[in-house]
């Protein structure tokens, strides 16, 4: 597994899945039980934006670079907040030159009584994740296969939480491997929280995936994507997905607010947009 996310850290795709993933901490959050957040693929924890590989793709820049200090929508700020709150805990002297990776978020915005399980196969990914996360409450680093991991940890003790999955799609079967561990996953923890992301490059493999998840009988999904420009040749990404099982129920009208304040903000041409439905309607 060769897969380094600090080329990628903060970029537009990040946003999107860090701010929905922000959304529903906040949601569980509102009743008193106690619960987990399974993080299959977490990475390193923190990312530098200054170092060499972000420097390498500048993909930053486009993300979280814009972001930071935008004027936004009043409603639409008030929402991204909390996710502004967990990237400015990394950088309290006002300089953006750290991002944090989706374990620290999580653990940023989670109460003390609320558990983080961070999955990591990546042997140095892991360890750094490890020191970012030494002294943390009620966090574990584990280094399993992602796809073992989702058997392995459902259903939590809680029997409320989050599972992230947030694969590195290097190899070509991603997408169905999603809906084989998705299969599993809602079998053991039916009522959980899944965030799935997944990049846009295959529309019709992306578009097949959502659907044969969709189809496994969870009653409640939703597809959101974000496009901030039209695809063309050495430009990279363009447009990402987060598909979520059992979301809270005000989430959908959070991300109507959420979304066009994020093409406005993050928009390279005239064709960015956003996406947001349920599979199959």
């Amino acid at each position: 597994m060769n897969y380094r996310h600090s080329y990628h850290a903060g970029n537009f795709a990040d946003v999107l899945k860090h701010i929905i993933l922000a959304r529903v901490i906040l949601y569980l959050k509102q009743k008193p039980q106690p619960f987990r957040v399974i993080d299959t693929h977490a990475g390193a924890g923190r990312y530098d934006l200054t170092g060499l590989e972000a420097g390498k793709t500048g993909e930053w820049h486009d993300g979280i670079g814009r972001l930071v200090g935008a004027e936004l929508p009043t409603d639409a700020a008030t929402l991204i907040a909390p996710y502004l709150d967990a990237v400015h805990s990394l950088n309290a002297d006002g300089q953006l030159t750290l991002y944090p990776g989706s374990p620290l978020i999580a653990r940023h915005l989670m109460r003390d009584g609320d558990t983080l399980v961070a999955n990591e196969l990546h042997a140095e990914d892991a360890t750094l994740l490890a020191a970012e996360l030494k002294r943390a409450v009620s966090s574990k680093v584990m280094t399993l296969d992602a796809w073992i991991a989702i058997k392995a940890l459902l259903p939590p003790p809680e029997r409320r939480g989050i599972i992230l999955i947030d694969p590195p799609f290097e190899k070509p079967d991603e997408f169905d491997r999603i809906t084989e561990a998705l299969t599993n996953g809602l079998q053991r923890f039916a009522n959980g929280v899944y965030i799935i992301w997944y990049p846009l490059k295959d529309a019709a493999a992306a578009n097949r995936m959502v659907e044969d998840v969709a189809a496994l009988g969870c009653s409640k999904h939703l597809d959101v994507r974000l496009k901030i420009a039209a695809p063309f040749a050495g430009l990279g990404l363009t447009e990402t997905g987060v598909l979520v099982l059992n979301p809270p129920y005000r989430l959908r009208a959070e991300l109507q607010l959420i979304l066009p304040a994020l093409v406005a903000c993050l928009a390279q041409d005239r064709f960015a947009d956003f996406h947001l439905r349920e599979p199959s309607t």
